[in-house]
């Protein structure tokens, strides 16, 4: 079996692919930094699977399309595709964002996501076999003050996945979104630029989730029966209600 994983450089792309390699698959990785990305394939590969490094750009839509086409044949049939890659900048208000920043998660979390099923997804119709899992997040539920453009990213995930699930309803594919709470990744370093006390605020007074606890829950979809498909799945840390109610310590 084999799982083509985003953005697994860290965080929750790096605790998939450490679990679906647990379970079984040889993983196909992409991410932009090759010494990170070389770093979890020398930890897969020291676990007896196979691990094949991408380093590439999802926001380039020829990069994606390229590498796919230029897999060697026993990488071909993907089982899994887990679209992981995708950040969140900043918590200005909306008219005071930073268009920089816009772009950046749109072209990441929206278009790195689509170029990617588009480029996997159509053998996977051909093969009438394949498990789509897009990492979406409870900020695409509603949104939450500063959230703006992130919380719009995060909703269009939502609906380009219920939209692929009925496109593919008459195939043996599965489509399951899996959407996040408060995750304790590097994700609120890269939302604030860097500002680590910032970033380590996010998580005070609350144990937060970790990259582990959603991997587990992507993993579990997948390895359901063939006739189940989780089709969403929110998870929350204990002490977090949604996307902007969490009660601290």
């Amino acid at each position: 079996m084999i799982a083509l994983i985003t953005g697994a450089t860290s965080g929750i792309g790096q605790a998939c692919a450490m679990r679906f390699a647990k379970g079984g698959y040889d993983l196909i990785l992409t991410g932009r930094d090759k010494q990170r990305l070389e770093m979890v394939v020398n930890q897969i590969q020291a676990m007896g699977c196979k691990a094949l490094p991408l380093v590439y750009d999802v926001r380039q839509r020829e990069a994606c399309h390229r590498a796919y086409s230029e897999l060697p044949e026993e990488w071909k049939t993907i089982d899994v595709l887990i679209n992981n890659a995708g950040l969140a900048l900043g918590l200005e208000h909306e008219y005071e964002g930073s268009e920089d920043d816009w772009e950046t998660m749109i072209d990441t979390n929206i278009k790195g996501l689509l170029f990617m099923t588009r480029a996997v997804v159509p053998d996977m119709v051909k093969r009438n076999h394949g498990h789509i899992i897009n990492i979406g997040s409870v900020a695409g539920d509603a949104a939450y003050a500063g959230g703006n453009v992130y919380c719009a990213t995060k909703s269009a995930v939502k609906t380009i996945t219920d939209g692929l699930r009925i496109d593919v309803a008459h195939t043996a594919l599965r489509v399951t979104n899996v959407k996040p709470g408060l995750v304790e990744t590097h994700f609120s370093n890269t939302r604030f630029h860097g500002d680590d006390a910032r970033a380590e605020s996010v998580y005070k007074g609350i144990t937060p989730l970790s990259g582990d606890d959603i991997a587990d829950v992507a993993f579990y979809a997948a390895a359901a029966p063939p006739h189940v498909q989780i089709a969403e799945v929110l998870v929350l840390a204990t002490h977090q209600a949604n996307g902007s109610v969490i009660w601290r310590e």
